[in-house]
């Protein structure tokens, strides 16, 4: 789910840092979920300011791999059961119901891939894609009112250019943490059309001539599956640490494509930032 975690930057190295129990109840997060972050403390504005690097493929399918330094954190602002966030170039509202229910709708840009984003000339030839913006509804239902284990789904809309994009996951939360702090991993499944599959994988009659690389059409379908892991710990009442790492192994259809170079995706990130 390399976009969903746009939504807060994350990363490999876990710490075995523990937030006080008078934090833990000022925090009072919408969510106890370590991959939903709120700043709050409970009610109001809330920001988080910080940096995060992370360790990924230089484009879908690619088998270079760099790092990267991105800002991480969020301005948000809660009022019951809540949560308005502008996250980096995302908008998002987010709000439980009946305890049970999660439910967040976001507005938010792609990814572009540009010529260069290949040290290797991988992508000569190819023609650059745009930042797109999508539109995401997602909903989420826990098996329990902690929020230990639970089902959900996710679609991601934009135009031609982007397609359709969905996912479905199963996550579970260790530990009995109520403050947003802790681990958590969801094993998902992700759908495409055929837009969204070719706008990462495509290669058109045009970009076959320039390029060399066989023309490549693919059809809409399964895309992927995968393993995300995250970890939120806190150093301090004001400093937080994430973490987390990504495994997504591509379907036989996407590692047929020329621009496939690798079977899977392997993403590390780490981040910190300062709760204000």
């Amino acid at each position: 789910m390399r976009k969903l975690k746009r939504m807060t930057t994350i990363a490999v190295a876990m710490t075995a840092l523990n937030l006080t129990a008078a934090h833990a109840e000022e925090a009072a997060p919408l969510f106890p979920l370590p991959f939903t972050p709120d700043f709050t403390r409970g009610s109001g504005w809330g920001i988080a300011l910080g940096l995060g690097v992370e360790y990924e493929t230089a484009y879908a399918g690619s088998d270079e791999y760099g790092f990267e330094l991105d800002p991480a954190g969020a301005i948000q602002w809660r009022k019951g059961n809540h949560l308005f966030s502008w996250e980096g170039l995302e908008l998002s509202w987010t709000t439980r119901q009946k305890d049970r229910w999660y439910i967040q709708v976001d507005l938010g840009l792609d990814g572009e891939r540009e010529e260069d984003d290949s040290d290797d000339g991988r992508l000569d030839g190819l023609e650059e894609r745009d930042d797109e913006f999508a539109g995401t509804g997602e909903v989420r239902y826990s098996f329990d009112g902690e929020w230990r284990n639970y089902v959900g789904t996710r679609i991601s809309v934009g135009d031609s250019d982007f397609g359709t994009k969905g996912f479905i996951f199963a996550g579970h939360r260790f530990g009995a943490r109520q403050d947003g702090g802790g681990t958590e991993c969801f094993l998902y499944a992700t759908f495409a059309d055929r837009n969204n599959l070719n706008s990462q994988f495509g290669v058109s009659p045009s970009e076959a001539t320039t390029s060399g690389l066989a023309a490549t059409d693919l059809d809409d379908g399964y895309r992927s599956s995968g393993l995300r892991v995250v970890d939120r710990r806190f150093a301090s009442e004001h400093i937080q640490i994430i973490s987390g790492v990504e495994f997504e192994y591509y379907s036989n259809e996407v590692q047929d494509s020329p621009l496939a170079r690798e079977d899977f995706a392997l993403e590390v990130e780490l981040s910190m930032v300062y709760q204000f």
